[in-house]
């Protein structure tokens, strides 16, 4: 089979495309397991480094680009891990790129998997979008939000995640597609320089320090967030895709598991994770525009049905640090 990853020249592309390689299966419907022939990265630009097989192709392009995607579609035995997205800061700076990537690039993508619908006995090809916690919104955010908790998004990034979560549910039940949308928690720790996500402090405050530099809190010490590590992601992306649509249900969006923590808790446990490391300053830098998203972000997210589809849990934020600092700086 051929699995094709957009977005896939960033980190967690990347990630996902060597585990998948490493894998080299994939389990698809009727428990079906199939062999990964062939692994296509499409981003608008490759300039990392991507996992040196055979099986890896680089291709480039806009996800929006509906002739390439259905070159690179191209047979009924597929699986696409839709990553491509505008990221939320660059989406309130940009309404108009915002709705042409994220909408129009999410329906390029399904349009271009139900070209294949039908066409092998086996079942319908498989799309996981990445979806967002930023899809939650107004007064839901306060408590405990789960996979029934209305989608009222208070930013475009997450307005154009909780539509592209309605079209995977509509094209599962069409029959087009077999969707299912991983709603992400923050992810932690990503290595190299900051992105334009609000969130992206986030993982500069654990990464910055590390390497001896200067990490900004632009909100207060008490707020709080949902995070997850890279590692753990990978693994639920991977068994998300494998889950047997009929065990999802109707509503293809699930939240994944996350770690509920606060900047505070952040910042203990990268003290206890890294003792006799000498790490970089914390600044506390409010940024109101920084403040204002995160406000309207989902502060804890239930996630029992993931866990009884078999996803997994972090198991502490000390352990995220410490396989950061095992894959990127030992």
């Amino acid at each position: 089979m051929r699995v094709v990853i957009t977005g896939g020249a960033g980190f967690i592309g990347t990630m996902l495309a060597t585990r998948l390689l490493q894998l080299g299966e994939l389990t698809v419907a009727s428990g079906w397991v199939e062999p990964i022939d062939s692994l296509v990265l499409l981003d608008l630009a490759h300039t990392g480094p991507a996992p040196d097989d055979p099986r890896l192709q680089r291709v480039t392009g806009a996800v929006t680009d509906a002739e390439l995607l259905r070159t690179l579609v191209d047979r009924p035995e597929v699986c696409v891990f839709h990553l491509a997205a505008m990221v939320s800061a660059a989406c309130e700076a940009d309404f108009d790129g915002a709705l042409e990537t994220n909408l129009d690039g999410t329906r390029t993508v399904l349009e271009a998997v139900r070209a294949q619908a039908g066409r092998n006995h086996r079942g319908v090809p498989r799309v996981v979008f990445a979806s967002s916690v930023a899809a939650f919104g107004g007064d839901a955010v306060t408590s405990a939000v789960s996979d029934a908790t209305k989608l009222t998004p208070e930013t475009t990034y997450g307005m154009t995640k909780a539509i592209g979560e309605l079209l995977v549910n509509d094209y599962t039940r069409r029959g087009y597609v077999d969707g299912r949308s991983a709603r992400l928690p923050t992810v932690i720790i990503r290595p190299g320089k900051p992105n334009a996500a609000a969130s992206s402090w986030v993982s500069g405050l654990f990464r910055e320090p590390l390497h001896g530099d200067e990490a900004v809190l632009p909100v207060g010490f008490g707020t709080r967030h949902p995070v997850t590590g890279y590692r753990t992601l990978i693994d639920n992306l991977v068994r998300l895709s494998e889950v047997d649509g009929q065990d999802i249900g109707v509503d293809r969006g699930v939240n994944l598991p996350a770690l509920s923590v606060t900047a505070e808790q952040m910042v203990g446990a990268l003290k206890a994770a890294a003792p006799g490391r000498a790490l970089g300053p914390i600044v506390h830098r409010p940024d109101p525009s920084i403040e204002r998203i995160f406000a309207g972000w989902a502060q804890h997210s239930s996630f029992d049905r993931a866990t009884r589809l078999g996803l997994c849990t972090d198991t502490g934020l000390e352990a995220i640090i410490q396989q950061y600092i095992e894959d990127f700086l030992s």
